[in-house]
């Protein structure tokens, strides 16, 4: 049984992670270590892990960041690594720490990127390895992700579409109510990005394919990743395996542009016009009317400040 390597990127944001990890420790997968990579925490969030840690019995370590990117102690073998950085490298940058510090040790064999503020049935993980084990073509599979506040509600089936001539993405099952027949090669052949919040992936397709853009510090990581990889790697998704997200609990993503952070409001529309540029130039004017209708819309809302972050954004092209 392959070891798995499981990647939380913390951000002031302990009490989701205290409570992922919970749901952690009752994973009925044999072999896995838990990394929580911390990006510079005002909170004392690391202080708050080590001591839940100790409260809960779990062997843990701590290392600096250069530290863990060499993979740590040699010989060490703690279920839970705490990595200190000092810098906030996002969503990429903080997941790439992680990363580098599994391949350093040279013992895993897959990687199971997940949102801080989800929690896990126990068989989640388990499931993921086995829809990927022995298809060396599977680079990325996705859970079923389900909402944290209404569980009957789904996020996403795996992953879902990104329209490039609109620069958007759309979920698979986003309007589906849990409890439904889901044909899950369907849903695997319509796939073009894994959504983030839970993403198993293979050590042969990050050998190949490399770690995670950090240009865009907050989304469209997946959907560059994905792309990077087309022709090489398939995407693959584990039906049975169930995440609960709490969406947008970390950094206040919404889709509705009264609700939406300013943060992510921005990083949602600098990097679709990043990613736009970087493998879609054809697109650039209809994703470009796009973000301008977002600009009224923000007019239209009393939003000044984010109607002028887009104009800025639209009319600089150093992004």
């Amino acid at each position: 049984m392959s070891r798995v390597l499981i990647i939380l990127v913390n951000c002031n944001g302990w009490r989701d992670t205290l409570e992922c990890l919970e749901s952690l420790l009752h994973l009925d997968y044999p072999d896995f270590m838990i990394v929580v990579c911390d990006n510079n925490s005002g909170d004392g969030s690391l202080d708050q892990v080590r001591s839940w840690a100790d409260n809960r019995g779990v062997l843990s370590v701590e290392y600096q960041q250069h530290e863990a990117e060499e993979g740590g102690v040699r010989g060490s073998d703690p279920l839970l690594v705490l990595i200190r950085i000092n810098d906030n490298l996002g969503f990429s940058g903080g997941n790439n720490v992680g990363l580098r510090y599994g391949m350093a040790r040279g013992d895993i064999g897959y990687y199971w990127l997940l949102n801080n503020d989800t929690v896990v049935e126990p068989d989640a993980l388990t499931y993921l390895v086995a829809r990927m084990h022995g298809d060396f073509k599977v680079g990325i599979c996705g859970s079923t992700i389900r909402l944290y506040h209404d569980r009957a509600k789904i996020q996403a089936l795996g992953g879902g579409h990104y329209c490039h001539w609109i620069g958007l993405p759309w979920h698979y099952g986003r309007f589906i109510r849990w409890g439904r027949e889901i044909n899950q090669k369907q849903s695997e052949a319509r796939m073009n990005y894994v959504e983030g919040a839970s993403m198993l992936v293979s050590h042969m397709f990050l050998e190949q394919i490399g770690l995670m853009c950090e240009d865009y510090f907050l989304y469209f990581e997946e959907a560059d990743w994905a792309l990077r990889a087309k022709g090489r790697f398939r995407l693959a998704y584990a039906s049975q395996s169930v995440v609960y997200h709490k969406v947008g609990g970390s950094i206040g993503t919404s889709s509705n542009p009264l609700t939406i952070s300013y943060t992510s409001d921005y990083f949602n529309i600098r990097n679709r016009l990043m990613f736009t540029r970087r493998f879609y130039p054809a697109a650039l004017p209809t994703v470009w009317l796009v973000i301008v209708a977002a600009f009224f819309v923000r007019l239209c809302c009393g939003k000044w400040d984010r109607a002028m972050m887009i104009f800025r954004l639209l009319f600089n092209k150093k992004i």
